[in-house]
């Protein structure tokens, strides 16, 4: 009978223990919630307060602060109360039990605690000095975004807006231009500044300022992020007050397209694996291959990109599916295909960055003539919304960023060596290609266009995203603080100083988007064909021909573009809309902007 009693006895006490164990856990998750809750408010709340004081400013008509600099000014507040304004909770004042593992930190950790097994999850590594107080330091963590939500969520509608948005008639008329600063110009700044920051590591090194390991390749690296340029202040001053078409569209064009072979060149940097036992001095067999990667990464996104923005046009062109009597179906349609294209990508291990920014081309190109007009006008202001909200809560967290981040390391000579760094490199860009460019061009880049385009070169979303990605060594601890830092600099000090800088170097603004191209007859289209790229006259007779007829309601019926002997098959693929009216292909290129004004979208 005692015995009985016993058993009962602490079977009651375990059960007791396992309610308070259980009431415990729920109540840590409660809290846990409660601090998303209170860190997402916080976002949308810098977020509000962005919006208002834009508003404020266009009121007054400011310029010397874009609102991308608002908002990394409204994250760097946040950042300092949340850092040294609240205090921790409690102390963890007992040492941490130690343990070795060969093969260093794992991600996930199941552990035995007295029979029962709990699993752990790697958070992170903790600062030495930071290690009693844990409580403050998860705080920080949980404001600091997993570098994925930048990538899968907070890029693609930034990047998709870019393509979808893009003015073609002036970006095809410096088509070639805009691609030799965008492939060779970005190739040059990298390996400029990578060269020079290297020799600023041997000089850390020589003075004792290094640490750590700084190869070679990383110098590379952090050559290929910075040189991710970002205008996105001067564009809008531009777009404001109306400054010269072919000036934007060369600004524009080349941040759009060195968006996306910085990130491809910095895979391909990352992918360097030399043989032997130095993996980190120069192998030609291994350069060759990073080359032969970078081709076919950029190559492999480019076609899965545009593959994905002509099976939507597909879908929205068939009569079969109809979807233009459902407007909302169509509109959510097309939006997801948008943003897998994005996931797709790099699931299969291309770039989505790429693989987006084609597909927006592609989606503005074919897709937007086949939407009915209610689709038109929400898929356009969806991704408006999106990008600019995307745009500005980036922003914001880099400001949030510089004081939540906890492995931050500030070197003094490192950064001044990366402000020359991308200076000079900048300038070994913009000046020796344009004057190669000069060479072919009818229209030469001008010194004042050279000068503003090197003013121009900021720094920002894409280069931040690169940077924060990976900071788990040294070496790329030091290079996020450092391209954090060279944010802040350029989108402060060149953003504010736009408008001065455009009057200073005499720069035509006031400029209507038709000024400088008023129709004039047979002479106005011979000379805008002349003016033309030749690869865009030659795409574009094709596309205009066979491409558009198939895949839209636009262009000249197949039936007067293909053989005679095709009727049957040109018959069935060619939309009875087409057979409406014919434009010579070029007027229909230049008429673009027209288009785009009256119906709120852009049309090729």
């Amino acid at each position: 009978m005692p015995v009985w009693i016993l058993l009962n006895t602490v079977s009651g006490l375990k059960a007791e223990d396992d309610g308070m164990e259980e009431l415990a856990t729920e109540k840590e998750a409660e809290e846990s919630h409660r601090q998303d809750s209170v860190n997402l408010l916080t976002f949308i709340l810098l977020l509000t307060l962005t919006i208002l004081t834009i508003w404020l400013f266009k009121h007054r008509r400011v310029r010397f602060l874009h609102e991308t600099g608002l908002a990394m000014i409204y994250g760097l507040l946040v950042g300092v109360i949340l850092r040294y304004g609240i205090p921790a909770t409690s102390y963890h004042n007992k040492t941490p039990p130690s343990c070795s593992l060969k093969e260093g930190p794992v991600s996930t950790l199941l552990l035995n605690v007295s029979g029962k097994f709990f699993e752990y999850t790697l958070k992170g590594e903790i600062n030495s000095r930071e290690i009693h107080n844990v409580e403050q330091n998860d705080m920080l963590r949980k404001v600091t975004f997993d570098p994925e939500v930048f990538f899968n969520i907070l890029l693609p509608p930034i990047i998709f807006h870019a393509g979808y948005s893009l003015k073609k008639r002036h970006f095809f008329r410096n088509l070639g231009s805009i691609i030799t600063y965008a492939f060779l110009g970005t190739a040059i700044s990298c390996f400029v500044i990578g060269n020079l920051m290297y020799g600023v590591v041997k000089l850390m090194q020589s003075v004792r300022q290094l640490t750590d390991k700084f190869y070679y390749t990383d110098c590379l690296f952090f050559g290929a992020i910075i040189s991710a340029t970002d205008p996105v202040t001067v564009l809008a001053i531009f777009n404001e007050l109306h400054a010269d078409g072919d000036l934007y569209a060369l600004l524009f064009g080349e941040s759009v397209m060195n968006d996306a072979v910085a990130i491809v060149l910095s895979s391909s940097i990352v992918a360097y694996q030399p043989s032997g036992a130095n993996t980190h001095m120069f192998d030609a067999s291994a350069f060759f291959k990073s080359v032969g990667i970078f081709l076919g990464i950029f190559s492999g996104s480019f076609v899965m990109g545009a593959a994905t923005g002509v099976v939507t046009a597909l879908i929205s062109f068939s009569d079969f599916t109809k979807l233009h009597c459902f407007p909302l179906l169509e509109t959510a349609l097309f939006f997801l295909m948008s943003w897998s294209t994005f996931l797709l990508a790099e699931a299969c291990g291309f770039t989505g960055v790429v693989a987006v920014l084609f597909c927006g081309i592609t989606q503005a190109h074919y897709t937007y003539n086949n939407l009915s007009a209610e689709s038109t006008k929400r898929s356009k202001q969806l991704f408006e919304v999106l990008h600019f909200l995307a745009e500005n809560f980036i922003f914001s967290y880099m400001g949030l960023a510089l004081f939540t981040f906890q492995n931050h390391i500030f070197s003094p000579i490192f950064i001044f060596g990366a402000f020359i760094a991308i200076f000079i490199g900048r300038a070994s860009n913009i000046y020796p290609l344009s004057f190669l460019l000069n060479l072919g061009r009818r229209h030469r880049i001008k010194g004042n266009f050279q000068h503003m385009m090197m003013f121009a070169g900021l720094r920002g979303a894409m280069a931040f995203a690169l940077a924060i990605r990976d900071t788990a060594t040294y070496a790329r601890q030091m290079m996020f603080t450092t391209t954090l830092l060279i944010v802040f600099f350029t989108v402060w000090v060149f953003g504010g100083g736009t408008t001065p800088m455009l009057t200073w170097l005499h720069i035509r603004v006031g400029v209507e988007p038709d000024q400088d191209l008023q129709p004039c007859g047979d002479s106005f289209q011979s000379k805008t064909k002349q003016e033309s790229a030749w690869l865009f006259r030659l795409w574009y007779t094709f596309d205009h021909n066979y491409l558009k007829p198939i895949l839209t309601h636009s262009g000249p019926p197949l039936t007067s573009t293909l053989p005679s002997y095709c009727g049957p098959l040109a018959s069935c693929l060619t939309s009875p809309q087409a057979y409406e009216g014919t434009k010579d292909p070029f007027q229909h290129c230049l008429n673009d902007d027209h288009c785009s004004e009256r119906h709120s979208a852009p049309i090729f």
